[in-house]
């Protein structure tokens, strides 16, 4: 069956999915075991394929998670006076969880290609950022660039596991995507955007439109369990960028940086970041498509690719 967000579902094809880990097909298989009597129409139907979706959700995220998990508890827990200053510890946390995860088959080597890119590309922009003032690090620890902590880039590199992991957990296809090309263009004018803002006039807004005219026509087909659904691919890019701003609220609150107006007291983060996140969301996500290029709903009519 195949489901769309204020449609009407109904029978179709279910083309080839991604292949999972040897760790995720034994997990997948056991899942269909336990839900093989499931209902396969109705009100429970959906109840299960959204349970399904949840607990999808959670696997994809489960880097981002964990990492998230270890910086609240060296704000409730860490003492102070340890040998080990804070940052140096969160970032060999932040190595371990990355070992563990290729190590026990949750992550593929390419995969991980990927995250090393989002890390090298998010260090790149926290070195100027921070120089800039935009935000701030305590000062702590050997284990960092300038003023950065090594464990910023695996922020980043976060982001990059949730992408391709959500990629393959969902077997993604795409209705009318654009060229790479062209995708590539827009991204790199708005990771470069970031920087130059600070000394001529901020693009942000301009390169938004320009995401809406190049990605407005694009739909995303997924699955949960059985059925195949489809959404907007904006709503979805939308979807993550709210995500990951209620995580950075989690994080500044955690202490694991701070914007200037933050230092005298927490408080949420302003909601304009939001749109930053939204763009980051397209430079990530071209980023992935290059790994994993991006394929239509027929696994015999791939999305365009050049």
């Amino acid at each position: 069956m195949e489901g769309s967000f204020g449609g009407v579902w109904h029978d179709a094809a279910v083309p080839e999915r991604q292949p999972l880990t040897s760790v995720e097909a034994r997990i997948d298989a056991v899942a269909h075991r336990l839900l093989a009597g499931a209902p396969t129409g109705g009100a429970r139907a959906r109840a299960v394929e959204f349970g399904v979706f949840v607990l999808k959700q959670a696997w994809a995220c489960v880097f981002g998670a964990a990492f998230l998990v270890v910086v609240l508890a060296a704000k409730l827990w860490y003492p102070d006076d340890a040998a080990l200053a804070r940052n140096d510890a969160l970032t060999i946390a932040a190595v371990l969880i990355q070992v563990v995860m290729v190590a026990g088959r949750l992550e593929t080597l390419r995969e991980l290609r990927v995250v090393v890119l989002f890390h090298i590309v998010g260090t790149v922009m926290e070195l100027f950022k921070t120089d800039v003032g935009s935000w701030m690090y305590a000062a702590d620890g050997i284990l960092r660039l300038g003023g950065v902590p090594l464990y910023s880039g695996f922020m980043y590199a976060a982001v990059g596991s949730y992408m391709v992991r959500v990629y393959r957990l969902f077997d993604l296809r795409f209705s009318r995507y654009p060229r790479r090309w062209l995708t590539a263009v827009v991204a790199a004018l708005i990771y470069v955007n970031f920087f130059s803002h600070h000394w001529i006039v901020d693009l942000r807004w301009i390169l938004f439109l320009a995401v809406v005219v190049l990605w407005a026509r694009t739909t995303m087909h997924f699955r949960f369990f059985r059925g195949t659904f489809r959404m907007p691919l904006l709503l979805a890019f939308a979807g993550v960028a709210l995500f990951i701003w209620l995580a950075e609220n989690i994080a500044t609150y955690a202490g694991a940086w701070l914007y200037p107006s933050q230092v005298g007291g927490w408080h949420p983060v302003d909601a304009s970041k939001l749109s930053s996140w939204f763009l980051l969301m397209i430079v990530s996500v071209v980023l992935v498509t290059w790994v994993y290029p991006p394929r239509g709903p027929d696994a015999e009519e791939p999305a365009p690719t050049r």
